[in-house]
């Protein structure tokens, strides 16, 4: 499946804008993602959380369409840490001029949540079950590469307290979460 954006101001303008209303530049991005659903379940049966995270990086399972969505470019898991990196983009900015504040708390989630993930038996599954954010200082194109760290503060049999902390190029924190989540079998 792919997703384009409008191709040219005329084509973003007509249909929401008077005919006087000013023509924006405007540029595409389309990208490509495994449709959900396809991979056999039987397939995860024999693997724990930490190999599921292996298999997305190697290619045996297909990564969940959100990292193509938002553009994250690398995922490093270890049990009970995982590594996730994505350029900051235009397309991720808010009316503001910064990365908006749900791009950067879906990096956190995806961090703190994936690091829960890896500590998962086999048999295991878990849901957030909250996310608590705070913004440090803004993110925007010019903050380069934006790398999140999730790790799990604290494991137990039926919740598990990850955090998450994400820096942009020049190592300055920018965000940080705590999130709790549910372990089920």
């Amino acid at each position: 499946m792919t997703q384009t954006q409008p191709e040219t101001a005329q084509d973003a303008t007509l249909s929401a804008h008077p005919a006087d209303a000013p023509t924006f530049r405007t540029r595409s991005r389309t990208f490509t993602w495994a449709t959900p659903g396809q991979v056999d379940p039987r397939r995860l049966d024999g693997l724990d959380g930490l190999a599921q995270l292996e298999a997305m990086v190697d290619g045996t399972l297909p990564p969940p369409p959100i990292m193509a969505t938002l553009g994250i470019t690398d995922l490093r898991p270890e049990r009970g840490r995982v590594v996730v990196e994505m350029p900051a983009a235009d397309f991720h900015y808010n009316p503001l001029g910064s990365v908006h504040g749900g791009v950067i708390s879906t990096l956190l989630d995806t961090a703190a949540g994936c690091a829960v993930h890896s500590t998962l038996a086999v048999g295991e599954g878990y849901t957030s079950l909250d996310l608590t954010v705070k913004f440090l200082r803004p993110v925007t194109v010019e903050s380069g590469l934006l790398t999140c760290e999730g790790t799990v503060i604290q494991r137990g049999r039926r919740t598990a307290l990850a955090q998450a902390q994400l820096s942009d190029e020049q190592g300055r924190l920018v965000a940080h979460a705590t999130s709790s989540c549910m372990i089920f079998a």
